[in-house]
């Protein structure tokens, strides 16, 4: 009997959790209403399902329910944060930084606003994948309007120390954004701690709903709508609200906070026992970034002396992701591996392993088993 493939790239995406679910199933039909419909009880009920489900995204990143606004996803928070503080900014701060393994969402943001005469920096990492503070304390100036540096990297699963790059950005008056869609609900988040005043989240990555995310926008943070004209979410983004898709992130986000220090712990040991085998059975395999800043369910691996195309073909039935040089989509290495290694070294076979709520002994085994027999035959043809 074929053994069923194996799914090993949750950060891509997660599943959505049945207990999830079944939270969203009533609000598809039973209460269908709008929340905006404040005259009986159809809207009424649907409104309290919001409310309740704001206090839940709030109550696991360290905020308050009025900080909470929901959007469609991290990408359009990213926006909303970078273009709504650019829209709010004084005359005299046109300035923006932020880290050179951001998403492209920020990336790509901050070059929307050079278009319209802004300056945007760039700060580079080292080889570990953690940002040069000196050269982000170097970067922020009094001209500076916002820092977007991501809690953790959605490709080698760095993180970030929040609280020396919010100090820095402070420091000079400038704001402090983090996309957050990968750390939120596998490791702690803290705004108050950690001293953020926007920060992105997604529930598709947190076995929440595709579709829906929110930003969390600390009090009297000026903040231009990017949508206008409902007036929804106190007039932050309005359109009619996904209910059923807040009611699950806000539900995904319940399960989170309770269950996350087990889960983490649990992913950890399954991690390392995926690099451990994987060392054992393979010479030449490297890890990207620093393990000890690492989310607990990434694992990013070179593999010397292999051809990326040839490497994921061969593991065509376990689901992962490559950042390498010789991608299927791209003829040239990820931003954030030319980050990390520059140009000229950049492996030639790079895997992200995504492990996740469903990831058994028996996959990790089974990862170790496959990737062994397929790098040893692919080094045997060179």
């Amino acid at each position: 009997m074929s053994r069923p493939p194996v799914y090993l790239d949750y950060h891509a995406t997660t599943p959505v959790d049945p207990r999830v679910l079944q939270a969203m199933l009533p609000y598809f039909t039973e209460v269908f209403g709008n929340p905006a419909s404040s005259s009986h009880q159809w809207g009424w009920k649907a409104q309290e399902a919001v409310e309740e489900a704001r206090r839940r995204v709030a109550a696991l990143v360290g905020g308050t329910a009025r900080e909470i606004t929901f959007t469609s996803g991290a990408t359009e928070s990213n926006n909303f944060a970078i273009k709504g503080v650019a829209a709010s900014a004084p005359e005299g701060r046109r300035h923006m930084v932020c880290s050179a393994i951001e998403h492209k969402s920020v990336l790509e943001g901050c070059k929307s606003l050079e278009k319209q005469g802004w300056t945007c920096t760039v700060v580079p990492v080292g080889r570990d994948g953690r940002l040069d503070l000196n050269a982000l304390a170097d970067a922020v100036t009094d001209a500076t309007a916002l820092v977007s540096v991501m809690a953790a990297n959605n490709e080698v699963g760095v993180l970030q120390p929040m609280t020396e790059i919010a100090a820095i950005a402070h420091a000079k008056g400038a704001l402090f954004h983090t996309d957050a869609a990968q750390a939120v609900g596998k490791v702690a988040v803290d705004v108050q701690a950690d001293q953020v005043d926007l920060l992105s989240l997604t529930g598709h990555k947190m076995y929440g709903p595709k579709g829906c995310g929110a930003i969390y926008i600390r009090r009297r943070t000026e903040l231009t709508p990017l949508i206008i004209g409902g007036g929804q979410e106190r007039g932050m983004r309005s359109g009619t609200l996904n209910v059923p898709g807040i009611v699950g992130l806000g539900y995904a986000c319940l399960i989170d906070k309770r269950d996350m220090p087990v889960e983490s712990a649990r992913l950890v040991t399954l991690r390392n026992r995926l690099l451990d085998g994987l060392r054992t059975q393979i010479g030449g395999v490297t890890v990207s970034g620093s393990m000890e800043h690492r989310l607990p369910h990434n694992l990013h691996v070179g593999f010397e002396g292999v051809d990326g195309s040839s490497l994921m073909i061969g593991i065509s039935d376990i689901a992962v992701s490559s950042g390498s040089a010789c991608s299927s989509a791209s003829a040239s290495p990820s931003h954030v591996l030319l980050a990390l290694f520059g140009p000229d070294h950049v492996p030639s076979a790079t895997i992200r392993f995504g492990l996740g709520r469903h990831t058994t002994d028996a996959d990790i085994d089974y990862a170790i088993e496959k990737f062994a027999a397929v790098v040893k035959r692919l080094r045997e043809a060179e």
